[in-house]
């Protein structure tokens, strides 16, 4: 089954009632409520895809909406489904102020699981996307789990091998299943290259469609957008992804605190980068994934009406 019919089969008819899997999470969560776990489900999902400025919304969106604290991430429509909804409001802070609830969640846009899911649990969420440069994004992930020592393949062996890489990028296909699923007043399109040209008027844009109040940007806030940070090789790629697999463990037990603490701490910095510059990408490589890109690039821009001209533009040696 290919993905475009595997998403044809999840999503189908989740407008209408909730699948026999969110129906019974629904139930169970319903029938277990108490006083003190009476919490908001979120209102809106930033749904990514990777590397498209989800942690620099998720950095200055926190003190002005309810996110997960202090993982941002809690994988929860796309990877923790079964653990059930107390499992992950548990990952939300109290609410005395009454803010927006929402999650900034970039793994989800490619994952038709969780699609069908949060159609089931949250028909009326409003949800944000962010288109970048195909190539770059995709490279960018490729780079940042290199950094994490989740691959060390080269870039096509990662391509034949990751399943995510051009999952997340298959953006037109991607787009129609959640348009598939809901309205459109529901789901708000929007482009990294607003982000980087006008980060208040991006920002302006997405507090109004999820209800937040429009509030000026710091100075700090907008250099973030910025940030020339270069992520390098991992020291030693064995320790790097031990310790990533022990946060995941401890993330699906809810112990996020103690991985956020790890995660600021010196020890775990000298295992995340901090070896050698990533090397040069072959020519070859870049011109194969421009080409498997470009047809989604054009169906984006025929289904956006947005220009995306300098997306199809094949690398330059």
């Amino acid at each position: 089954m290919t993905s475009a019919e595997r998403s044809d089969a999840l999503v189908s008819g989740m407008r209408t009632s909730p699948s026999g899997e969110a129906a019974a999470i629904l139930t169970t969560y319903e029938g277990n409520k108490t006083e003190a776990q009476t919490r908001s489900l979120p209102s809106w999902l930033m749904l990514g895809p990777p590397r498209t400025g989800s942690t620099w919304l998720y950095d200055v969106l926190h003190t002005r909406a309810l996110l997960p604290s202090p993982t941002k991430e809690t994988r929860f429509f796309d990877v923790h489904f079964d653990r059930g909804l107390d499992w992950y409001l548990d990952h939300f802070p109290h609410n005395p102020n009454e803010l927006v609830v929402g999650e900034v969640a970039p793994t989800y846009f490619g994952s038709p699981e969780a699609c069908a899911r949060i159609a089931s649990t949250l028909p009326n969420v409003k949800l944000v996307v962010v288109f970048r440069n195909p190539m770059q994004r995709l490279v960018s992930l490729y780079r940042l789990k290199r950094a994490y020592g989740m691959l060390s393949w080269t870039l096509e062996e990662a391509l034949e091998r990751d399943p995510e890489l051009l999952a997340s990028s298959q953006y037109a296909t991607n787009l129609k299943m959640w348009q598939n699923c809901f309205p459109p007043e529901q789901l708000s399109i929007n482009f990294f290259e607003d982000l980087t040209r006008d980060p208040q008027g991006f920002l302006d844009h997405i507090c109004t469609f999820v209800g937040i109040p429009r509030f000026q940007m710091k100075d700090s806030e907008r250099k973030q957008v910025f940030s020339t940070h270069q992520m390098t090789e991992p020291r030693l790629y064995v320790a790097t992804r031990a310790a990533l697999a022990v946060a995941d463990w401890c993330k699906a037990r809810k112990l996020d605190k103690i991985v956020y603490h790890v995660k600021n701490s010196r020890a775990f910095n000298l295992l995340i980068g901090g070896g050698a510059p990533f090397s040069r990408l072959p020519m070859e490589s870049l011109a194969k994934v421009h080409e498997m890109l470009l047809p989604e690039t054009e169906e984006l821009e025929s289904i956006t009406g947005r220009d995306l001209s300098p997306w199809k533009v094949p690398p330059a040696a």
